[in-house]
């Protein structure tokens, strides 16, 4: 049986794994092993290790996460999750690890286990998010995988570019369009109860990173959001709140201090995969610079208002509206957004992530891929 270790550390992260999990587990020729870490193990980010525990076995647990969101409290946190990962992996002793996209602390674990000689399959390679670390992460992540899953030919080719065989690279489109088609979403009275809170005749779904490369914009660009946010009519607002990232905790203060004298707003830590996509089922749009506002939110057929530079490059559907960090920008882009041309457009707007049907593709090869010298990579020259 091949030992397949599964790595999750966000919220996020888990929810588009959650199928291949489960593919995994119930396959009779494959060995799940499951480690949970990151905001996962974090009181602050909500403890969400117990919701995976209701759906599978965490073998292992790695704490890494220091109190602290400056960039040396979250290069510290690095060195403790190799620490432990090097611990783990000796123990485990898997076959293959799977990660997904381009977190640090996702690197951290890629950077061990290329150490101890373990083979990487890494999905969500070959994008780009040019205003956030991020990127850096996902590009050296690629160059440290083995086998590749990719969520469109073009980032298919970007992957080959980096130097890695075409016949390791396969676009097996977005893993977040198998939760829509496989989840029974809930309706519109079960979402309600479900966060005891009501919607209105308008509703915005609102979830804002900081840009990781840009030095202390979190407050200023966030606060600009909300000042429009505020003269909003009609309109209730959903918050999900930021992750672990640089700056995250002065975005996650803004909004707790927003909502607490706000009846048409609420906030989350974490909404879960359940609950978030069955939000986007009855919001307006979107909003913020969230990648779910581009590679989810597109499958409801509603607008995403995607704000600043942190989700550059990424391929983007019709209905994506691109904003400056600004007052006046984002005025204009909730103005677009209920424009009757634009409502118009949403009809017809298809997902340039797929139908699904990624998980299944994943866990075809992963299951009877060859691992025979897979650890030696030649670098594939573009002719």
């Amino acid at each position: 049986m091949r030992k397949i270790c599964v790595i999750t550390g966000t919220r996020a992260e888990y929810g588009l794994l959650y199928w291949l999990i489960k593919m995994i587990n119930e396959d009779s020729d494959l060995e799940l092993q499951l480690i949970a870490t990151g905001m996962h193990l974090s009181p602050e980010f909500g403890l969400t290790y117990q919701e995976i525990e209701k759906d599978f076995k965490i073998d292992k647990k790695i704490e890494m996460l220091l109190s602290s969101d400056t960039a040396i409290g979250i290069s510290k946190s690095m060195g403790l999750a190799q620490i432990s990962f090097a611990e783990v992996y000796d123990e485990l002793k898997p076959d293959l690890l799977v990660v997904l996209g381009d977190r640090y602390e996702i690197f951290a674990a890629c950077a061990v286990a290329q150490i101890a000689n373990i083979p990487i399959a890494h999905l969500h390679g070959g994008e780009k998010t040019e205003g956030a670390f991020d990127d850096s992460f996902r590009h050296s992540i690629t160059k440290m995988s083995h086998l590749h899953f990719v969520a469109t030919e073009e980032y298919k080719n970007r992957v080959i570019q980096l130097g890695e065989q075409p016949t390791k690279v396969f676009n097996v489109g977005g893993l977040g369009i198998d939760n829509i088609k496989k989840l029974k979403l809930l309706s519109k009275e079960e979402f309600e109860k479900s966060i005891d809170f009501s919607l209105n005749k308008k509703n915005i779904l609102v979830t804002f990173h900081p840009v990781t490369l840009e030095n202390s914009t979190a407050k200023k660009q966030f606060q600009e959001l909300l000042d429009v946010i505020d003269g909003l009519e009609e309109t209730n607002i959903i918050f999900t709140k930021a992750n672990s990232d640089t700056d995250g905790r002065i975005i996650n203060k803004m909004i707790d201090d927003y909502v607490i004298n706000k009846k048409n707003a609420i906030s989350f830590t974490s909404l879960g995969q359940l609950r978030y996509l069955s939000a986007l089922q009855f919001m307006d749009a979107a909003v913020g610079n969230s990648s779910s506002g581009l590679a989810e939110a597109p499958s409801f057929r509603i607008g995403t208002i995607n704000i600043g530079d942190r989700q550059k490059g990424r391929i983007k559907a019709d209905s994506i509206i691109d904003c400056e960090p600004c007052k006046n920008d984002i005025i204009k882009a909730f103005s677009k957004l209920y424009s009757d041309d634009f409502q118009k457009k949403l009809k017809k707007i298809e997902n340039p992530y797929g139908n699904g049907g990624a998980s299944d593709k994943i866990l075809d090869v992963i299951k009877n891929i060859d691992f025979k010298n897979i650890l030696k990579k030649s670098f594939y020259d573009i002719k």
